[in-house]
């Protein structure tokens, strides 16, 4: 039985080639080739059996996408896409054309940043007091009184519960506000515990600077906030599928 077709990126027809047999994942690495169909190009290789996102194998898949991209514009895939077959790949191409091509004039010369916020636990709890009186008078009553009753400490811890969670909805609000004019687009990643907020900016190449600089002014005004940034990337999160394309597995 044949093996499936691993999907790295989409690129226009006339895209630069690749180096001369450039490897890609598996062990030994598996050849990059280019399906080729109409317009459109395919970066694909063969899938090794039992793909799993190992250390290796990612780095390898990276590694093509930014050897790719250095050559023009191209439409990253995640890592695991696959399709049954070349044809497969040849179909979803023909089928998708002017999806595609739209995509791929709309990221050309631009990169993703993905920015994520947590809280600085001690500077949020300060802010909290300063900014809300019924918690910083709860919290002296309770002081005054040794510490205060069972029902005082719940009724505190509540409020304090309750005053974090509007100031992180607060800021991810603010960080979108402030980082969103220095990007051509924002997506939102899917939540996950410990951030606030998850968010990757398309950014033109040449502008890359003035975002930075953006994420620095946001860290200067919200001390509160620990930023982590991760960039440039591909654009990822700016790839939609065509309104009717097939879905690829991922394994």
């Amino acid at each position: 039985m044949s093996s499936s077709t691993y999907i790295y990126a989409i690129a226009s027809s006339e895209h630069p080639a690749l180096p001369a047999g450039m490897g890609g994942i598996g062990e030994p690495a598996r050849e990059v080739r280019v399906v080729k169909e109409g317009s459109l190009a395919a970066l694909v290789s063969e899938a090794p059996e039992g793909l799993r996102p190992k250390r290796r194998d990612l780095l390898a898949h990276q590694s093509v996408l930014s050897e790719a991209g250095a050559g023009g514009p191209v439409l990253p895939m995640r890592f695991g896409s696959l399709a049954p077959d070349d044809a497969s790949v040849s179909a979803v191409l023909a089928e998708r054309a002017d999806h595609y091509q739209e995509r791929l004039r709309e990221l050309d010369g631009k990169v993703e940043y993905n920015v994520k916020a947590q809280h600085d636990e001690e500077a949020v709890l300060h802010l909290v007091m300063v900014d809300n009186p019924e918690v910083r008078n709860l919290t002296e009553a309770n002081r005054r009184t040794g510490g205060g009753s069972y029902e005082d400490r719940l009724r505190l811890g509540e409020l304090v519960v309750a005053a974090v969670q509007a100031r992180e909805s607060k800021d991810a609000i603010e960080l979108q506000h402030l980082l969103e004019p220095a990007a051509s687009a924002v997506a939102s990643g899917p939540e996950s515990t410990g951030w606030l907020a998850n968010e990757s900016f398309l950014v033109e190449k040449k502008a890359a600077e003035h975002f930075l600089a953006a994420v620095e002014d946001l860290r200067r005004s919200h001390p509160h906030l620990e930023l982590t940034v991760h960039g440039p990337l591909p654009p990822y999160s700016f790839v939609e599928p065509g309104p009717s394309e097939p879905a690829v597995t991922t394994e």
